[in-house]
């Protein structure tokens, strides 16, 4: 599997690249906004890659980040979602706005993707809800426990809420919730789910922010 690639862009053409790789060269395919956001010709680049294998078939998709990256892996495993339609999606509304869209049950927004019909937007939002927590908590970072080299243990209780209580406020304003909404939500979770960490505070404040019907 190649995850990764880093080298010069050889050229840009309307859906790929090709990247020289100490000689060789990739042909990668990326979405318009994975495009408008790689440098020139000639150019130093690196893209994180899913690679799609079929029976006479084998393609390179580029993503800017791995959070992009896992997103576009989700989408493939939605029924009626191929490699095109996910860099529709991705190229579209970008990994952020695409879990805004998918916690928000907005499936017009992806919709708007060329080539996603109605029911496929539905279907990406009802079978990927679930994902969005995990996700947010890949966007905001690691936990604190990695990003410390310290052990779980030896970090006190409230310390460690704390920390997850921000990381989630944190996801949830990057969601397009209001500073306030977002607090109480996440206030209302922590005092619910004692000891939750990051993507189950996420999960339980989505479920106070969602619409009722």
């Amino acid at each position: 599997m190649i995850g990764r690639l880093s080298g010069r862009i050889d050229y840009r053409a309307s859906d790929h690249v090709l990247l020289d790789v100490g000689g060789v060269g990739y042909v990668v395919f990326v979405s318009e906004r994975t495009l408008a956001a790689l440098p020139g010709t000639g150019e130093a680049a690196s893209l994180y890659t899913d690679l799609l294998v079929r029976e006479d078939l084998l393609q390179l998709f580029g993503f800017m980040t791995p959070v992009e990256l896992e997103w576009h892996r989700l989408l493939m495993g939605v029924q009626g979602i191929g490699a095109r339609a996910s860099m529709a999606i991705l190229g579209t509304l970008g990994p952020d706005a695409l879990a805004r869209a998918i916690a928000l049950g907005d499936w017009a927004s992806i919709r708007a993707a060329p080539g996603v019909g109605p029911k496929i937007a539905q279907r990406v939002v009802n079978e990927l809800k679930g994902k969005v927590p995990d996700m947010m908590v890949m966007q905001v970072g690691a936990p604190l426990e990695s990003d410390t080299g310290s052990d779980v243990g030896s970090i006190t209780e409230p310390v460690l809420g704390a920390a997850w209580q921000a990381e989630a406020l944190s996801a949830l304003q990057n969601l397009g919730y209001a500073p306030g909404e977002a607090s109480t939500a996440v206030a209302e979770a922590a005092g619910m789910t004692e000891g939750a960490d990051t993507a189950t505070l996420i999960r339980e404040a989505l479920k106070r922010l969602a619409p009722k019907a």
